[in-house]
């Protein structure tokens, strides 16, 4: 990792060199987070949204044809060999 040394200007504001900026893949409109803690500040990438979260997903898989209940849901998979054989 790159150390580098920068001044906070009188509105203050700073610039993270580019150099660093390349190397973190930080583009311009990059979120960050600021934490302050005893020996001074923390900058991180605000993570970007990657469909992980269950609620991102909600809607993403269609069935078509009516309701399942719960129990049907849950029944265990029962493949004969003519299922085996369409399968492949």
């Amino acid at each position: 990792m790159s150390t580098a040394t920068i001044t906070l200007s009188s509105k203050g504001q700073v610039v993270i060199p580019k150099e660093i900026r390349d190397e973190l893949h930080w583009e311009a409109g990059t979120e960050l987070t600021l934490i302050a803690n005893a020996s001074g500040v923390t900058l991180k990438a605000v993570p970007k949204k990657t469909g992980s979260n269950l609620s991102d997903l909600i809607g993403m898989l269609k069935h078509d044809g009516p309701a399942l209940s719960t129990e049907a849901l849950c029944q265990p998979v029962d493949l004969n060999e003519e299922d085996r054989s369409d399968a492949s």
